[in-house]
């Protein structure tokens, strides 16, 4: 499963087949990379902000949420409709940036007509859960930052019209500007599980596992873990969710908060899935 942030290239060609293409393309901090996108069959390219302008490509103390720009997704978007894709879905989550898509707009004056983007997280653009306050944190801003961030956002007037859709606030407001380039945005789980058949899997299931690194209410708000807990509870299937960090519980589901220690994620999931064989 994916959800819009890292490893949904690889869940869509996993389920539908295709090839991987890349091209060489600015990572937030404006340092060549190459990045990776995927071609399905149907002739439609799956492009990932993470791929290309993720918090992975940033090193110990690179993280800058002023100053990271999204350029490089713009870039690897150009790159894709320029070998000859005949339809466009971008993946948002896990950028590095808040920047409301300024430099993704620097490249990209407007997207094809059937682009739908797939948002990892439900959030608007401004406000408690919005880009900025909600995430920035997590890109190192501080809370000064967080606060000039927020301004820089709100004073966007292409973004403006936008700012309310769900979605508009995923990536650091990359949501409302490929929207206002004339996107659609989507659930990123919804659209992933459509793909690989979830539901149909999830009723011949007599349990179902998902987690991610943290359980949070972000988690309720288009994350991978909400969408299969609450299509779990729809289907009255045991669904088992675990975090490395638990600050939320999510309703119909059982959370199990594992050791938080990196080193210890692998044997971590060992002892999880032990356990739950034995039980079955």
């Amino acid at each position: 499963m994916a959800d819009g942030g890292e490893g949904t290239a690889a869940a869509l060609l996993a389920a539908l087949g295709g090839e991987w293409r890349s091209a060489s393309v600015s990572d937030p901090l404006d340092r060549e990379v190459e990045a990776c996108y995927a071609l399905l069959p149907d002739g439609r390219v799956v492009v990932e902000a993470a791929e290309a302008i993720g918090l992975a490509r940033l090193g110990p103390g690179e993280r800058d949420p002023l100053g990271a720009s999204s350029r490089g997704l713009g870039e690897l978007i150009v790159s894709a409709l320029d070998a000859g894709a005949t339809g466009l879905v971008v993946g948002l989550g896990d950028s590095a940036t808040v920047d409301g898509g300024a430099g993704l707009r620097e490249v990209l004056a407007a997207v094809p007509d059937d682009t739908v983007v797939a948002c990892d997280v439900a959030n608007p653009l401004l406000g408690t859960r919005g880009a900025a306050r909600a995430f920035g944190p997590q890109k190192g801003a501080s809370a000064e930052q967080v606060r000039r961030l927020e301004q820089r956002l709100a004073a966007d007037a292409a973004l403006a019209p936008f700012a309310d859709l769900p979605g508009a606030g995923a990536a650091g407001g990359l949501g409302a500007a490929l929207a206002s380039l004339g996107a659609e945005l989507v659930l990123g789980a919804a659209l992933v599980a459509e793909a690989i058949g979830l539901r149909s899997r999830l009723e011949e299931a007599a349990l179902a596992v998902t987690g991610e690194g943290t359980v949070d209410m972000a988690s309720r708000e288009g994350k991978v873990t909400g969408h299969v807990a609450a299509l779990c509870a729809e289907l009255d299937v045991r669904c088992v969710v675990f975090g490395g960090r638990v600050e939320a519980e999510l309703s119909g589901a059982e959370t199990v908060a594992l050791s938080g220690d990196p080193g210890r994620a692998a044997a971590d999931l060992e002892e999880l899935g032990e356990r739950l064989g034995r039980e079955l």
